[in-house]
């Protein structure tokens, strides 16, 4: 039997590199965004802010330089992850890292974050386009495969209007924003039904029941933004349907802290940097007790994307990532 040579572990690790990967990016320019937000809200040091938006650039520099490698390598592991019915749906996860930095970069560089959303928000559609129609004409697809990443690819279009309002004409951003809204409802009901139903999530997939906070959270926000800053009933509806459903994930706590780390452990980060921010809105308008919630939020949001990054970090020094599953 041959030995294997010196290039072949790396290229192992490229063939299996997953796309799921940018929701680091994701989580991580969502606290930068707290984290200029609550400079403004709670006087928070802006340098924090603007070090984080720069951190999740470069590692959204430096996973778009690995992807592209693997779809230049490995075009046939990229095909398989995209036809996969669980994988396919954290491809936008790479379009909604886009839009993201477009936020976080908006008002330091707004040129550079024009070009960010304008990519983003159509990649995000090409997206949106492809998973649907895939469901639609589907033969692969089963209720066991339903899970809140489903939101990604669909519910993801309601980021495009909190950036979008300061870039595109207003129809654009309703556009993106009704898709959104309009999906979530429709996929809430059916990832309900299949959490209450049938059997518990994966335990690979269980940190992914946190994406259930992001829609109405970001909603939120979108909403307040394409409604001139005015905080409606509509947008308290949405406020306190994300806070609500953020209390009863924290009441099943210790559910969580009981799964082992995987990379889908990320789907803490984003949500509840959604929910930060919207509370920090919330803040800003009314004060009162969001207020001290908001500082409770930023303390929680803070300490989960360090225990995050230093669990991932000792995940690629140990092996345990970028391997099959």
């Amino acid at each position: 039997m041959n030995a294997p040579s010196p290039t072949d572990k790396p290229q192992q690790k490229l063939e299996h590199f997953p796309i799921s990967f940018f929701a680091t990016v994701m989580g991580t320019s969502g606290l930068a965004i707290a984290w200029k937000k609550a400079h403004h809200v709670l006087g928070m040091p802006v340098e924090i802010g603007i070090a984080l938006q720069w951190w999740a650039l470069g590692l959204f520099a430096a996973l778009s330089f690995v992807y592209l490698a693997k779809i230049v390598k490995h075009w046939g592991a990229v095909k398989h992850e995209f036809a996969h019915p669980v994988r396919l749906n954290f491809f936008p996860a790479s379009s909604i890292s886009l839009l993201l930095l477009a936020v976080a970069f908006t008002e330091t560089l707004p040129g550079f974050a024009f070009a960010f959303w304008s990519i983003g928000a159509a990649l995000h559609l090409g997206f949106t386009l492809t998973v649907m129609s895939s469901w639609i004409h589907h033969t692969r697809y089963d209720i066991k495969h339903a899970s809140p990443a489903w939101f990604i690819p669909v519910v993801g279009n309601i980021i495009v209007p909190v950036a979008g309002v300061s870039f595109a004409p207003a129809e654009i951003s309703w556009f993106f924003f009704s898709i959104g809204l309009v999906f979530w409802l429709v996929l809430m009901t059916i990832v309900m039904y299949r959490l209450f139903f049938h059997e518990p999530l994966p335990e690979r997939l269980t940190p992914t029941l946190f994406i259930l906070i992001a829609p109405p959270a970001v909603g939120f926000i979108a909403w307040v933004k394409l409604n001139g800053g005015e905080i409606d009933a509509f947008a308290r509806i949405l406020y306190h349907v994300a806070l609500f459903l953020t209390l009863l994930l924290a009441s099943n706590a210790l559910r969580f802290f009981r799964v082992r780390f995987f990379l889908s452990a990320w789907a803490y980060s984003f949500p509840l940097a959604a929910i930060t921010i919207a509370t920090l809105v919330m803040a800003e308008k009314g004060g009162g007790l969001f207020v001290p919630l908001s500082w409770l939020l930023m303390t929680v949001l803070t300490i989960v994307l360090t225990m995050l990054t230093v669990r991932t970090a000792q995940g690629i020094a140990r092996g345990e990532i970028c391997v099959p599953e």
